[in-house]
């Protein structure tokens, strides 16, 4: 299974999409900005600008209007008290107008070049319009009222119409000017929320295409990763892992690419060592079948020792009685001469026999001296066997240092017992020795009755600590018969043990066989700790010189 290469991190890319969506959000963030400012320029314009100055001229025309009422009256009015009263009035407006005029000139400082030129044709008209204002109202309070009835009519009605014409065209320019802010401000508006939207759409766009290429991104290798693990997690360890980049998705796969190929090498020692451990088990149970067969021989063999020892034991206690007889009858020596000489050549024919059968001991417990030896041997072959099958085969290696200990038993036993026959021989030989001498005498038994008397007084007692020893070496005999059938039970449990081996082993096999390793070579080797079976060869005074076989992958 091919993967892509991933170079960039899943924070990376993260990153970069949320970058990009904050630059969008900024950019719209940075037109509204100027869109607002602009829309507060224009607003402030009307409002702080055109609004004021249309307020002074508006106030101006009140002032005129005013004025004209103040100064008709004046001269319309016969009472002094009134004309006085009226008088005042036309004085505050006066003033009025002039403070408006000043604050509106004021206002102009920074107006257009029309603007300014109304604002001085109003300055010029209002002087001229309240001087005549002046000169009216000084003939109404003099009471010359056809003179100012015509300076009102004559002189100030027209320059009043220019008067108050000036300051409506100054209203009517900023009531105009008001109405194209109004429009830039309500275009601006639109065209700021148009690209607003448009930049909103687009931020939007972008991220869901950030998103979707994100996801996409990141979903794709992680599905493949989840199948490769879903493949690993059903024994197929056999996939195709390429190198995926140094993102956090490359990283995962890599991981998973080196796990596979360490459970692969696991398997892989695991099934050579459970085929390992079924040759070994199979040697075992066959040198288990074949130890078995020769203790029984060995048990047989003891048996068939055991019976001559109890045979050499009768003739033994014969020959002690046949020694009593001699001594009670050594008296009549001369009468019984020829039957003391055939007791003699008894004597002599069954000390041979006697010593025929010792050798023959001596053979057996040769014979057994060497089984106990192999025994040992494979003994501690089957430890080694069970120390390098782990916990499977500790059982076995318990039951092969109990077969050990007991080889050992046996063969101590065997030299003990070689001892006494060597023992035995030595005596049996002497007592032969003694015999022939007692032959050769016999022709002056009747001249020598003392002294056969005593000779045969030596053999019987010769006779009875033969016949003890004897005794003794039956009963170690009869204690190694028994070590020989508890070797026998042992090594009947070792085979079951080295059975129930094998079949584990099996079973271990059957269950590696479930993952599939592919035809890619695997790079194994044996655990650390392990031990192989040391040759014979290799022991030394008795004791194994153990050899190191682990070695670190």
């Amino acid at each position: 299974m091919t993967l892509h290469r991933f170079t960039h991190s899943i924070a990376s890319r993260l990153a970069l999409g949320f970058g990009c969506l904050l630059a969008l959000i900024m950019t719209v963030a940075g037109m509204n900005a100027w869109s607002s400012h602009q829309v507060g320029s224009q607003v402030r314009q009307i409002v702080e600008v055109n609004n004021q100055r249309a307020a002074f001229a508006r106030e101006l025309l009140d002032n005129i209007n005013l004025m004209a009422v103040q100064v008709r009256s004046i001269v319309l009015l016969t009472d002094m008290a009134e004309l006085k009263a009226e008088g005042a009035t036309l004085e505050t407006a006066r003033g009025e107008y002039v403070r408006a005029e000043k604050a509106l000139a004021a206002a102009m400082a920074d107006a257009q070049a029309d603007e300014r030129q109304l604002a001085s044709d109003i300055a010029t008209l209002g002087a001229r319009g309240m001087a005549l204002v002046q000169q009216a109202a000084r003939h109404g309070l003099a009471g010359a009222n056809i003179d100012a009835t015509t300076t009102l009519t004559q002189e100030l009605r027209p320059v009043e119409a220019q008067w108050r014409a000036r300051v409506n065209a100054l209203i009517a320019l900023q009531t105009q000017r008001n109405a194209v802010l109004a429009t830039a401000v309500g275009t601006q508006i639109q065209r700021s929320t148009a690209i607003g939207a448009l930049l909103a759409l687009a931020a939007v766009a972008l991220g869901v295409l950030v998103a979707w290429r994100i996801a996409r991104g990141i979903q794709r290798p992680v599905e493949r990763a989840v199948r490769i693990a879903e493949r690993i997690a059903e024994g197929a360890l056999d996939n195709a892992i390429e190198g995926a980049g140094q993102g956090e998705v490359g990283r995962l796969l890599d991981a998973i690419a080196t796990m596979q190929r360490r459970l692969r090498g696991l398997v892989a020692d695991i099934r050579d060592a459970a085929v390992s451990i079924d040759t070994a088990s199979s040697e075992v149970a066959a040198g288990n079948l074949d130890l078995s067969q020769r203790t029984e021989q060995a048990a047989t063999r003891l048996q068939e020792t055991a019976h001559s020892l109890d045979q050499l034991a009768g003739n033994l206690r014969h020959s002690a009685e046949a020694a009593g007889e001699a001594n009670g009858l050594a008296g009549n020596a001369a009468a019984v001469a020829q039957r003391g000489g055939a007791a003699v050549g008894q004597v002599v024919d069954t000390m041979g026999q006697i010593t025929q059968s010792s050798r023959h001991i001596a053979d057996i417990i040769g014979v057994i001296d060497g089984i106990a030896f192999q025994t040992n041997i494979l003994a501690l072959n089957a430890a080694v066997e069970a120390a390098r099958a782990g916990n499977a085969g500790r059982g076995f290696a318990v039951v092969a240092g109990e077969v050990r200990a007991l080889a050992q038993r046996s063969a101590s036993a065997a030299r003990e017992i070689k001892g006494l026959i060597d023992d035995s021989l030595s005596h049996v030989a002497a007592g032969a020795r003694l015999v022939q001498g007692a032959g050769t005498t016999m022709t002056d038994i009747v001249a020598s009755v003392e002294r056969v008397s005593t000779i045969i007084g030596e053999v019987a007692g010769a006779s009875t600590a033969q016949s003890g020893r004897i005794h003794g070496i039956n009963h170690g005999i009869a204690a190694l018969d028994h070590a020989t059938q508890q070797n026998a039970a042992l090594v009947e449990e070792g085979a079951a043990a080295a059975a129930s081996l094998q079949d584990q082993s099996r079973r271990l096999l059957a269950l590696v066989s479930t993952f599939h390793l592919g035809a890619e070579p695997v790079d194994s080797a044996p655990p650390a700790g392990t031990a192989r079976a040391v040759p014979a060869a290799a022991w030394r005074g008795g004791a194994p010189q153990w050899l190191p076989l682990a070695a670190a992958r």
